[in-house]
């Protein structure tokens, strides 16, 4: 099918991995084992497996035409992993990079995959698919031998070709090796992948492989799919969470001409074939609810979230606390705050579903598309065996889409009408049913010994876990420990739905640790970086620290210098960042500028630098949300925010000038680079707001009212 062929888009069977070769084409399957056996099923490698499945989560096809297809139980979502994953496996297969294709997230053709998150896709898989390539190559080898008659240490490859070194005509194509069939071949013992210097396409710039389909149109997200007879369906929402429906009044939405109205349980939807008038329908459906009563709002979470919290869990400490107490001349006390904060994708979350008996294919916006399958095989009663999850492109995620309500609706009202059905969420829907970033609380104690050095360190987190929440500096007595995780912190911790955003718990951990280190800092009357500096026994934090602060040309001065000026550093799962940035703040109404941003990134080993500059700007980009502006209200299960008119994202003319520096680090295998540079902009912000004006806001968002208030209690 053409991408651009929207109107009739005819599923696929539910194929096997094994039956989709039979009808491929000739090639090559490379089997990849990692402690056990290529032929899983699906159910014994999550069995198996706790968290990514190492028992074979890569293999390739090598077609009889030359072209390589990858299988990634990854999805793309925008953060570019259509476009490294091939630079790997070109490099390790000596292929033309344009000569790799991906197949992404299919679950009839792909490895099992716990979903597309944590920025684990080229920390995680990507070894794995290497390793993969590795082994191809040297099936490859060991078969080119055979054809031209010569020993395998005398062949090399180029482009796909093999060739006698010695005579290079001697040659014959990848293509030609696969003769028309499959060949399964193991080596042993596994070849290495290449070291860095080896590299010819990873470690190079590109531009993201589907950026033009995606820019003209031609990409195909689920809300473009098209099946013979669907239906749209629109799904009625209740007023709260929680919301039970009393009673239901459907006569005026059924007299509507081809309107069909279904109640199944908790789940009221009008379908029909045009989606505005299956719309028409759902507005003229009357209900009455039940719903629960709850004093919480945004403002009175954070003592209902104290008063609930669980038992501390000790993430990290060494010293004794109150040795490190006497040793301080100075103590800080400090409460930070955040509230819950949405996803807000640009795609709402979109499903089309064909339930048929026992067989069911759907078209999903996920990040979890085996997730989707076992979800939608529960919700309809049939084997997962016999659900089938297509994936088409994704339009950001952000942890949000790890959820799948709209696919479970979907093949439900499907199986009930016997067609197609599509469930795509308005923005309201979205809003209503996201699984929010939660709030969280942090309190900290901590001392410096009146001569630059800090001497203790007591934090302790409440509901935004703790990644990112264990100190790197040289605090001789410190403690760390976490109350609540931000996947939900048990029952009645929260009023809705809570779960991954970005960097999960680590913006929230980050705003905390580094806003108290500047409060100190600027007791000791030092300059932030100096600080940091003389606090850091990590020598490559304080390589990624030197590095922003060289690109930003930053001097020394100390707290607060009135430039409104900047710098913070954080660890993520492996990658190190720091960040400077200069502000400008209104005061008459409380309005804060980011003029500039320059954000430096020690993720080991680069695959592609181009997507890595990109997933920075992103960050920062997003980053400026949490930090300003969003912020979600509510009463009790209602939610306030429903669209863009009161819960606002960042715009254009909000951007600084963002400058990006790559710290190499080739002795490190890569790391994540999706998630690494939000980290900071909560911290770096905040704190530049005291450098300029002397005032200290401790919750985010740093919105106007806030910061106004506390310039005014500045003046006091």
């Amino acid at each position: 099918m053409k991408k651009d062929e929207r109107d009739e888009y005819q599923r696929p069977g539910t194929l096997g991995r094994r039956e989709f070769l039979k009808i491929a084409g000739g090639g090559i399957v490379v089997a990849v084992s990692f402690g056990g056996e290529f032929s899983f099923s699906q159910e014994e490698a999550r069995r198996r497996g706790a968290g990514y499945p190492e028992d074979f989560n890569a293999y390739l096809l090598i077609g009889a035409d030359g072209r390589v297809t990858g299988y990634t139980g990854k999805v793309e979502l925008g953060q570019g992993a259509i476009t490294s994953l091939p630079q790997m496996i070109a490099d390790e297969l000596d292929v033309p990079y344009q000569a790799v294709d991906m197949v992404m997230g299919d679950t009839d053709l792909c490895p099992w995959d716990m979903g597309t998150f944590g920025s684990l896709t080229t920390r995680m898989f990507g070894p794995a698919l290497r390793a993969a390539a590795a082994e191809a190559r040297a099936v490859l080898l060991e078969l080119a031998a055979e054809r031209l008659k010569v020993p395998k240490e005398s062949l090399s490859v180029k482009d796909g070709v093999v060739f006698d070194k010695a005579s290079p005509s001697n040659k014959v194509f990848y293509g030609e090796l696969a003769s028309g069939k499959r060949i399964e071949r193991h080596i042993s013992p596994k070849p290495s992948v290449k070291g860095v210097g080896e590299w010819a396409v990873m470690g190079k710039p590109f531009f993201h492989k589907d950026a033009v389909d995606k820019v003209t149109g031609k990409a195909l997200f689920a809300g473009d799919i098209r099946l013979p007879g669907m239906l749209y369906a629109k799904v009625l929402r209740p007023p709260a969470q929680g919301a039970k429906i009393r009673s239901l009044d459907t006569s005026a939405a059924d007299r509507i001409e081809g309107i069909r109205i279904v109640q199944d349980g908790d789940l009221v939807a009008a379908l029909h074939e045009l989606p505005d008038v299956a719309a028409t329908a759902l507005d003229l459906i009357k209900a009455e609810y039940d719903v629960p009563e709850s004093k919480l709002d945004d403002e009175t979470i954070f003592d209902h979230l104290l008063s609930i919290a669980p038992e501390a869990r000790v993430v990290a400490e060494g010293g004794d606390l109150k040795e490190g107490e006497s040793l301080a001349a100075n103590v800080f006390e400090e409460t930070y705050l955040n509230g819950y904060v949405a996803h807000a994708p640009m795609e709402p979350h979109t499903a089309l579903a064909d339930v048929k008996g026992d067989k069911a294919t759907i078209w999903a916006s996920t990040q979890a598309p085996f997730r989707v399958k076992d979800e939608v095989a529960q919700a309809v009663g049939i084997p997962p065996a016999g659900v089938h999850v297509v994936m088409p492109f994704v339009g950001g995620g952000f942890g949000g889409k790890t959820r799948n309500i709209q696919a479970s609706q979907a093949a439900r009202l499907s199986k009930i009408t016997g067609k197609p059905v599509q469930v795509a969420w308005s923005r309201e829907d979205e809003f209503f049913n996201d699984s929010f970033r939660p709030a969280a609380i942090v309190k900290i104690r901590s001392g410096t010994d009146g001569s630059g050095k800090m001497v203790f360190w007591d934090y302790g987190v409440y509901f935004a876990g703790d990644r990112s929440s264990a100190q790197f500096y040289s605090i001789p007595h410190h403690r760390t420990v976490s109350r609540g995780e931000w996947g939900g912190g048990g029952t009645g911790a929260h009023p809705f739905a809570v779960g991954a955003w970005r960097a999960p718990g680590s913006n929230t951990n980050v705003f905390a640790r580094e806003c108290q280190i500047d409060i100190m800092a600027a007791k000791e009357g030092m300059d932030p970086l100096e600080f940091r500096m003389q606090n850091l026994s990590d020598e490559r934090m304080k390589r990624v620290l030197a590095a922003a602060a060289d690109k930003f040309g930053w001097t020394l001065a100390p707290l607060p210098s009135r430039r409104g000026m900047a710098i913070v550093c954080a660890d993520y799962s492996g990658t190190y960042v720091a960040t400077a940035a200069q502000i400008t703040v209104d005061r008459k109404t409380g309005g804060i500028q980011v003029n500039r941003v320059v954000c430096a990134q020690d993720m080991g080993q680069c695959i592609n630098p181009q997507g890595a500059v990109i997933q920075i700007e992103g960050c920062i980009t997003m980053g400026l949300g949490y930090t300003l502006t969003e912020e979600l209200h509510f009463k009790g299960g209602e939610i306030l925010d429903l669209n863009f008119d009161t819960y606002e994202l960042p715009r254009f003319s909000w951007l600084p000038k963002i400058e990006t520096v790559l710290v190499p680090n080739n002795s490190l295998p890569p790391s994540g680079g999706g998630e690494p540079a939000i980290i900071n902009m909560g911290a770096v912000v905040a704190n530049a707001l005291f450098d300029a004006t002397g005032a200290r806001v401790r919750r985010l968002p740093l919105t106007p009212k806030r910061v106004k208030a506390a310039l005014a209690a500045m003046e006091k």
